[in-house]
């Protein structure tokens, strides 16, 4: 799972420690931001479903539909996220990965 630190602002705050990353296992892009005052959640999650946001413009538009944005992502989040992305969408679950390699080295 990628993980980069990204500002996140809307409903009257700003969190400069919200997180944006990649979610090989559910195959999605997400965003992670403001502590909940309840619970250990964070206030805004989006992409918490199997490949519910691809592109970024998609988490993006989600985001701003909640009333949040993405303040400018730091030099090169977005190509990294693509690479990310791309190098984990190639990859098998863990465990088919996992028995490939033994058979393979048998």
């Amino acid at each position: 799972m990628s993980r980069y630190t990204i500002t996140v602002t809307g409903q009257g705050r700003t969190d400069p420690d919200a997180i944006i990353g990649y979610d090989p296992p559910l195959r999605t892009l997400f965003v992670q931001a403001f502590p909940h005052e309840v619970t250990d959640d964070p206030a805004l999650w989006l992409g918490t479903y199997d490949h519910e946001f691809e592109a970024l413009d998609q988490l993006h538009r989600a985001a701003l539909a909640e009333g949040y944005d993405f303040v400018a992502l730091p030099a090169g989040v977005a190509e990294q996220l693509a690479a990310d992305k791309a190098r984990e969408d190639g990859r098998l679950p863990a465990p088919l990965e996992d028995l490939l390699l033994r058979i393979r080295s048998e």
